[in-house]
């Protein structure tokens, strides 16, 4: 039998803690059986998940029929099988409309450029860790254009009338715009609401309210219609130019309102720190002040344009095909009437995917920039 060792105060080595304290097992006990209330919801979710992840897998993928012409082909197909599920042949069939809208098959290779173009823009502006990021930073900045000119066409690409943008690529168009376009703006007027200057405060804090005020429907009608009667005669405002002025200024108001809180949140000293240091109103703000504002305002932020994201399905209502509209539109067809789950479900886990991307990236700028350790 060995003796026990002993140690001088102060020279006991650190041990490892016990195997059920850490790692998976660690995990569990910490945070899903470590109190009687924790034990009882987590049995009650998992009863609650025994109920509905079953049959929504078997709808979802078990029983579903991926081939087909038409609805009565799925029907013979789940009759003969003995398969109740989803008819996932009329989203293959109709894959390209829901990607694409009505953009000319021939050139779809614009579209799909534009979308690694984006992707390649995006890339230095939201990860500083991003090889060659100032030539990257200098890229996104041209990249807008370069990706509507794609889009659009003209000087040497064949014309594209924004009437035949529709689909996922509506979406995206929309909302990158939107959270693009807002996000600066929406600080110009934080900034301004703020401002000591009567003029400027007055003009921002109408424009916020204003916009806060009015449902977004109503100002996409305002933008499809009445904006029309006051242009000049014969004047030609295209519908899709409309709807994006539209969707920044009212994101604009939403991202002014919870940059604004950031900046109450700053402490006082902090401006007087930087007036001491003998830093210019614009140079306390971009060094010291805003930093410390748009960090704390993440979380709002990025809820919003979470929120403006979704809102894209609105333009269905003034005539544009978003995936709603383009699903609409395709159940229309006689040989897939019936068929209306099958689209909100497959629209709602192309949006649910691209939410919970931006919510994931939202916590990982939170974690990247917490610096209260």
């Amino acid at each position: 039998m060995n003796e026990q060792q002993t140690y001088a105060p102060g020279t006991h080595p650190d041990l490892p803690p016990p195997p059920s304290m850490v790692g998976f097992i660690g995990w569990i006990r910490e945070n899903l059986l470590g109190s009687t209330t924790n034990i009882v919801i987590t049995v009650l979710t998992l009863y609650f998940l025994y109920l509905i992840v079953p049959p929504m897998l078997s709808w979802l993928f078990l029983n579903a029929v991926f081939e087909g012409a038409s609805r009565d082909e799925c029907r013979a197909v789940m009759e003969e099988t003995g398969r109740k599920g989803a008819c996932w042949a009329f989203i293959g069939q109709r894959f390209e409309l829901f990607v694409y809208g009505f953009y000319p098959e021939a050139e779809r290779w614009r579209v799909n450029l534009s979308f690694f173009m984006m992707l390649a823009a995006l890339y230095p502006v939201l990860y500083d860790t991003a090889p060659y990021r100032k030539q990257g930073l200098y890229y996104a900045m041209i990249a807008p254009f370069i990706i509507g000119w794609l889009l659009i066409g003209g000087l040497g690409l064949e014309p594209v009338p924004t009437e035949k943008f529709g689909g996922f690529m509506l979406t995206l168009v929309i909302g990158v715009t939107g959270i693009v376009g807002s996000l600066p703006l929406g600080i110009v007027l934080a900034l301004g609401r703020q401002s000591h200057l009567p003029a400027v405060r007055i003009v921002c804090v109408a424009f916020i309210e204003f916009i806060r005020g009015v449902p977004l429907i109503t100002l996409l009608f305002v933008a499809s219609t009445m904006l029309n009667y006051f242009l000049p005669p014969g004047t030609t405002f295209d519908l899709l130019l409309r709807v994006l002025i539209m969707v920044i200024l009212f994101s604009a108001a939403y991202i002014a309102e919870v940059v604004r809180g950031g900046l109450q949140a700053i402490p006082k000293g902090q401006i007087e720190a930087a007036d001491a240091m003998g830093l210019k109103y614009w140079q306390s703000m971009r060094l010291i002040i805003l930093p410390q504002a748009l960090k704390i305002s993440i979380p709002g932020i990025v809820n919003t344009f979470i929120g403006l994201y979704k809102d894209t399905t609105l333009v269905i209502i003034i005539g544009l095909l978003d995936p709603l509209g383009v699903g609409r539109a395709s159940l229309a067809d006689t040989k897939w009437q019936g068929l209306s789950t099958e689209v909100y479900v497959f629209v709602a886990i192309f949006f649910f995917v691209s939410c919970i991307s931006m919510a994931r990236y939202s916590l990982y700028l939170e974690r990247k920039l917490h610096t209260g350790h």
